[in-house]
């Protein structure tokens, strides 16, 4: 199956976007938590105005799931396939970013959701910029993806939550850094699915079941998902500006 283009552009020619930047509502940033005493720094150049010269439009996909249960996996094709494809996309993965950015974080449940909130605002300004943010994040507790969502919407940026659903005993046998057998040995308190919970998504945007699905499978889902939100997007502004 060929990648499906996500440009403005071809959105425009299958008649879900209008001509004329529908994008180019300015972004309120005083509805998004902020520092006391700062004001965000004005731009000239918009994002729409950056999304209609780019000819782009940028996402967050958010996978969430067990520890093994496939998610980087899935996730870093997804990121390849845009990227040959020619469409910018950035992979942000848990354990790459506990390796920087969240390097001082442990695994209570306070710095779990410290790392969910921090990964959020980045995959937001990733996506504000055009290029589809990709997240693979175990994010085990419900409002902290509902944050990390609500973040989103509140700027008006799509967001795809998806599910990689597998079992925690498929897990426990793939275990690729040994760390369900750790867990079980006692060697690792707090891991999630053994020593913390893992509260799974009840209704997400698409639930991936990778003891049954292929990669490839997945990524075929995950590229139909973000084609079919991404014209619910453009439409709905369309209709917006038409109705002003």
């Amino acid at each position: 199956m060929a990648v499906p283009d996500l440009s403005l552009s071809a959105q425009r020619k299958n008649g879900t976007v209008a001509t004329g930047g529908v994008l180019s509502a300015e972004v309120d940033y005083a509805a998004v938590p902020h520092s006391p005493n700062v004001k965000p720094q004005g731009s000239r150049l918009t994002r729409g105005r950056r999304w209609e010269t780019l000819g782009l439009a940028g996402a967050t996909v958010w996978f969430t799931g067990l520890p093994a249960a496939g998610k980087s996996t899935i996730a870093g094709a997804v990121e390849e396939r845009l990227v040959i494809a020619g469409r910018p996309a950035l992979l942000l993965d848990g354990d790459q970013l506990r390796h920087g950015l969240n390097g001082d974080l442990g695994f209570d449940e306070a710095a779990r959701s410290e790392n969910v909130r921090r990964t959020a605002h980045v995959a937001r300004l990733v996506a504000e910029a055009g290029t589809i943010a990709v997240v693979s994040l175990v994010s085990p507790y419900v409002r902290d993806r509902e944050a990390a969502v609500a973040l989103h919407a509140a700027i008006d940026l799509p967001f795809i939550e998806v599910f990689v659903d597998a079992p925690l005993e498929l897990c426990e046998q793939r275990d690729p850094k040994g760390l369900y057998a750790r867990a079980r040995a006692g060697e690792l308190a707090g891991l999630t699915g053994v020593g913390a919970p893992y509260e799974a998504p009840t209704r997400p945007d698409l639930a991936l079941h990778t003891d049954s699905e292929t990669v490839e499978m997945a990524v075929e889902r995950v590229m139909a998902a973000l084609l079919v939100r991404f014209s619910a997007y453009t439409s709905n502004r369309s209709a917006a500006r038409a109705s002003q």
